[in-house]
């Protein structure tokens, strides 16, 4: 199976759930921004969660399948559509050989998750397929798609053999096949310009002076052109700790606020270094990562308090959908 680039979009690259057990040596973890969407994506086409996707951001490619092709698209809408037809997102498609994908304007978030069945067949860099751009770590040949390159997938699983075997079946003349079942509106996540996103208290919450904690969790933030991958930096009120401290550094995670000597939060994201010495106010709960991840520079975000045990109970919650979500694929493809 394979697919040509035709044209790469701004930044589309190989990514799975990340390179994990570096961070000792100093190789960051990486992979995918909104691991929601990568993880059902994966669901959709028979994969295991952790298979590589394409991440495309802002404006996606045009990709031509040289062969048949089972594939989901999950995420941001940045209209996918073959031959003008749009292509339906959070939903099982069948691509014939010779059909082109392209995608055009960003209508909904900011980050689209393209699953193909067997999974992007790039080599395993430190157990991970995942693209580390800035040391050329990873996914394909180190660095974002180009025009010309060429993607292969790998073997399906049997459960995306029998989805090939019942979508084909169904195709006609039409430009592609999408499978009448999906997942649930319930399940898919409300990519707006201006999320209230739900955070814990970070490990330095206490250094921080009465007035800023209580504006970072009332006033709103705008995030900035300096925002990458690696984190947000976010424009708002300016966080005052209560004395001057120092801070040895010490682990981050995905989705830590950092506040620096200016005051001025930053958000840590997928490609975010193996530690920190800078404060940390707050810590997004994992539920609202695809949330942070799918915003825009220009977007405004507002923090919203929620205790750790919360916290673990809608993340909990959320993952017993995903279960349900699985067992309902297998169920209506066996």
């Amino acid at each position: 199976m394979t697919v040509r680039v035709i044209r790469p979009g701004l930044l589309t690259s190989v990514q799975d759930a990340g390179r994990y057990g570096f961070q000792k040596h100093g190789v960051i973890v990486s992979g995918v921004m909104d691991p929601l969407a990568h993880r059902i994506a994966n669901l959709l086409v028979g994969n295991e969660e952790t298979q590589a996707t394409l991440e495309m951001t802002l404006k996606g490619p045009s990709l031509e399948f040289l062969e048949d092709a089972l594939i989901s698209i999950c995420g941001g809408d940045l209209s996918p559509s073959v031959e003008g037809t749009p292509v339906p997102l959070w939903k099982p498609i069948f691509l014939k050989k010779g059909s082109v994908l392209d995608f055009g304007p960003c209508r909904t978030g900011i980050r689209a998750y393209l699953a193909i069945a067997g999974g992007w067949d790039v080599p395993l860099i430190m157990n991970s397929r995942s693209t580390y751009l800035r040391a050329g770590i990873g996914g394909f040949q180190g660095r974002a798609l180009k025009v010309g390159d060429e993607l292969s997938a790998g073997t399906h699983t049997r459960l995306g053999e029998e989805m090939v075997k019942r979508l084909s079946s169904q195709s006609a003349r039409a430009a592609f096949t999408a499978a009448e079942w999906g997942v649930a509106q319930e399940m898919v996540p409300n990519y707006t310009s201006a999320p209230v996103i739900r955070a814990i208290r970070g490990n330095q919450y206490d250094w921080f002076t009465q007035e800023s904690q209580i504006a970072f969790y009332s006033e709103p933030y705008k995030v900035t052109p300096q925002s990458d991958r690696m984190g947000y930096r976010l424009d708002g009120p300016t966080l005052e700790l209560t004395e001057p401290m120092e801070l040895i550094s010490e682990a981050v995670a995905f989705g830590s606020v950092q506040v620096p000597a200016e005051g001025k939060p930053i958000v840590l994201l997928a490609d975010r270094q193996t530690t920190g010495g800078y404060p940390k106010i707050a810590q997004i709960a994992t539920i609202d990562l695809p949330l942070i991840a799918q915003t825009k520079p220009g977007d405004t975000i507002r923090f919203t308090e929620i205790s750790r045990e919360e916290a673990e109970w809608l993340l909990l919650d959320r993952e017993n959908q995903i279960r349900q979500l699985k067992t309902g694929i297998l169920v209506k493809n066996t």
